[in-house]
C-alpha cells in the first residue's frame, strides 16, 4: 500500500473521528505574503484563486480559478519565522527579499480555532500516514479537499512542516476569517534592513541562500 494513497470517500472519512488541534484565542501565527506577482495580497488577505501548484494543501475545486474557498498558510511556535522562511522558498532554497515584495507579518487569534492534527495516529486511522505532511503535493491536496468536506466544523489543518524539523505549520480555510486579528502584530517587508540580520541568520541555518 502507497504511504500516501488516495483519499477516501467523503463518506468514508466523515467514520473517521478527527483529531483536533486547537489553537487558543491569542495564539501568534506567522506568515510571508506577497504584495506583488500574479497574486499580490495583504496580510490578512486569504487566497480565493486555486488550487496552485505549489501549495500543498489549497482545497480549491478544479479548475484553478477565483472561488467563495480560501485559504491561508502559517506557522506558530518559537521557530515559526524559520518556518515561514523554510516552507515559502523551499524549492529555490533561496530567500529572495525583493522578487515580489515579500513581507513577514504576525498576527493573533481573536478566538478559539478548531484545527485537524495530521501529527499523531489521525493519518493512520484514515488509512495515509505521517507523509500527509510532506508527500506529492497534488494528493495532499485532495486530501485537504476531502478532509474540508468530511469535517465541516474545523475551519484549518495543524501539521508538521517537513522543511523546519518538524516544526508546527498551520493551513486556516475561509471558515476562520473571523478568527483573524483586524491589526498585525507585526508587518514589515523581508527587505527591510532591520529585518535582514535575523533573515540571514536563519537561512544560513536553513542552507539556504539569500539575496
Amino acid at each position: 500500500m502507497a504511504k500516501l494513497p488516495e483519499p477516501p470517500s467523503v463518506a468514508m472519512l466523515r467514520r473517521v473521528p478527527p483529531a483536533v488541534a486547537t489553537l487558543q484565542a491569542g495564539t501568534k501565527l506567522w506568515r510571508i505574503y506577497f504584495r506583488d506577482g500574479k497574486h499580490p495580497s495583504t496580510w490578512d488577505q486569504m487566497r480565493h484563486y486555486g488550487p496552485v501548484g505549489s501549495a500543498r494543501f489549497d482545497h480549491h475545486l478544479d479548475p484553478p480559478r477565483a472561488q467563495d474557498r480560501g485559504i491561508l498558510y502559517a506557522a506558530t511556535g518559537d521557530d515559526a519565522i524559520a518556518t515561514c522562511l523554510a516552507e515559502v522558498f523551499q524549492d529555490t532554497r533561496l530567500v529572495d527579499t525583493r522578487r515580489n515584495e515579500p513581507w513577514l507579518a504576525a498576527f493573533t487569534l481573536m478566538e478559539d480555532v478548531s484545527l485537524l492534527d495530521l501529527g499523531g495516529k489521525w493519518p493512520t486511522k484514515a488509512k495515509a500516514s505521517a507523509n500527509i505532511n510532506s508527500g506529492p503535493r497534488p494528493r495532499c491536496r485532495r486530501w485537504s479537499r476531502t478532509i474540508y468536506d468530511a469535517y465541516p466544523d474545523l475551519i484549518g489543518l495543524y501539521y508538521a512542516s517537513s522543511m523546519n524539523g518538524n516544526e508546527p505549520a498551520v493551513v486556516l480555510y475561509e471558515r476562520a476569517s473571523k478568527a483573524i486579528s483586524r491589526l498585525p502584530l507585526f508587518n514589515r517587508p523581508l527587505s527591510d534592513a532591520p529585518l535582514l540580520i535575523s533573515i540571514e541568520r536563519i537561512s544560513a541555518e536553513l542552507g539556504y541562500d539569500l539575496i
